[in-house]
């Protein structure tokens, strides 16, 4: 075993845990040709991100959705089954198809992600903002009794479902070693060092996933972070980089990955595994928000070809980019219109397809906005 990124350690029990070394990695990486090339790709194609949303009808909005599908696909890593429909559903106080308890999950992950960013805005990334986090994010679902808020006191595991410690694939650090761990991560935190930041991202989140500190919720919190130091490095102007859909896509060779990290000390592999998602997932936010600029334009044209060209139809297709579900109500009190031209708006969105309705009811129906939900909920089914 190479022992560039910690040592396995017998315990008391005769299983053994991973002790790891403080970062940054000794020796230090290696930036061969590959690793350069990918940087500066990775790099490039998060300015254009940056840049591209400035042009987006509201890039707010956008962002709000995106954060929605990145905690879905977050929970999704997890096993959570629910989905972008369900959530907006729930948030439309619709019943939703999915499981309710499942969606309250995703719903936490918005919640920790929005409170993160509130905070970082004023303060660095700490253990104590990790806490929280951790607790906005598990309160009230399957792992709420599990320590909210609280780094674990008893030894964790990963493996296959129902597989005793011994049987373990991987063992992180005992309890009584996680709080220095952790101290030394926050320490690498500020550690001023000539580290690309992106290359410090990814040595981040290994980092954190191998302590993994909290007895439940250590993937989510673990991806929430790759957001979080990039936001309180300046590197993202805003909430848009989300690593999940890449991970969910190859998450087998995202914990092999990690595995090598821990046993080989094959920290270069997992960087270049890193930067090649970060350069995917970039190129692929760049594109939604393309999609959605070419949609509004598609929607506009839309209207004047079967003469709907009044101010309040062009300003419902903006209001629908904020609320994909509807109904009469929402739009007559946004648009400050009458309920009968409310009614014929959306009589006339669902005759040419902007709008699905949703309830099968005769009164206080509710409409999607499908063209967009489903530009935002690729990857999601």
């Amino acid at each position: 075993m190479n022992e560039r990124a910690g040592k396995m350690v017998i315990q008391t029990g005769g299983y053994k845990a991973f002790i790891p070394k403080p970062l940054p990695p000794d020796p230090s990486i290696k930036y061969d040709g590959e690793l350069q090339s990918l940087l500066s790709e990775a790099d490039r194609a998060l300015a254009r991100l940056d840049g591209i949303v400035t042009v987006l009808p509201n890039p707010e909005l956008f962002i709000a959705m995106y954060v929605k599908k990145e905690a879905l696909l977050s929970s999704q890593i997890e096993g959570t089954q629910a989905s972008l429909e369900g959530i907006l559903e729930f948030e439309a106080d619709l019943t939703p198809k999915d499981d309710v308890k499942e969606i309250k999950e995703v719903i936490n992950y918005i919640k920790a992600l929005n409170y993160g960013m509130i905070k970082l805005k004023k303060s660095a990334i700490s253990l104590r903002l990790l806490k929280d986090i951790h607790k906005i994010l598990i309160k009230g679902t399957r792992g709420s009794g599990k320590a909210l808020g609280e780094f674990r006191r008893s030894q964790n595991w990963i493996g296959l479902s129902g597989a005793s410690l011994l049987e373990a694939i991987f063992v992180p650090p005992p309890p009584d070693k996680v709080l220095s761990a952790m101290k030394d991560l926050e320490k690498f935190f500020y550690k001023h060092d000539q580290i690309p930041p992106l290359v410090k991202t990814s040595l981040i989140h290994a980092q954190f996933e191998t302590i993994h500190p909290f007895r439940d919720g250590n993937g989510r919190i673990g991806r929430l972070l790759i957001t979080f130091y990039l936001f309180s490095k300046g590197i993202l102007s805003r909430p848009l980089l989300y690593l999940s859909f890449y991970l969910k896509k190859n998450r087998e060779q995202y914990y092999n990955l990690l595995m090598k990290v821990r046993l080989k000390g094959a920290w270069e592999n997992w960087i270049k595994f890193f930067l090649k998602g970060i350069r995917e997932i970039s190129d692929e936010a760049g594109a939604t928000a393309r999609k959605i600029i070419t949609l509004k334009e598609y929607l506009i044209t839309k209207l004047y070809e079967n003469s709907i060209s009044s101010i309040y139809a062009v300003k419902l297709i903006d209001l629908l980019f904020k609320i994909p579900i509807i109904d009469v109500r929402n739009i007559t009190k946004k648009l400050k219109v009458s309920k009968d031209t409310g009614s014929q708006l959306v009589n006339k969105f669902e005759k040419i397809g902007i709008l699905k309705e949703l309830t099968g009811k005769q009164r206080y129906k509710k409409y999607l906005f499908t063209d967009y939900v489903n530009i935002i909920a690729k990857g999601t089914k």
